[in-house]
């Protein structure tokens, strides 16, 4: 974590703050950092290695989205039906 590495001074805690992250988050990016000569391997939610592994990610959430409003209108239907 660069920030932290250029103002450690300010400690860890407070590099946290200031980024508006948790002191343990911050301390595992440090960490990541140093374990991987100064870079930290992003591989967490919201980081694709592929845009094809994006577009994957995009449908299986509309695919959760579609399948729970169905099971709504199933819900709704039984509801309404009796």
């Amino acid at each position: 974590m660069k920030y932290y590495l250029e103002h450690k001074e300010l400690g860890l805690l407070k590099c946290a703050g200031n980024l508006g992250i948790s002191k343990t988050a911050s301390g595992t990016w440090t960490k990541a950092a140093k374990e991987n000569h100064g870079e930290v391997p992003v591989r967490g939610s919201g980081n694709y290695s592929s845009d094809e592994a994006k577009e994957i990610a995009r449908l299986k959430r509309e695919l959760r989205d579609t399948q729970d409003a169905l099971e709504i209108l199933k819900k709704a239907t039984s509801i309404l039906g009796n």
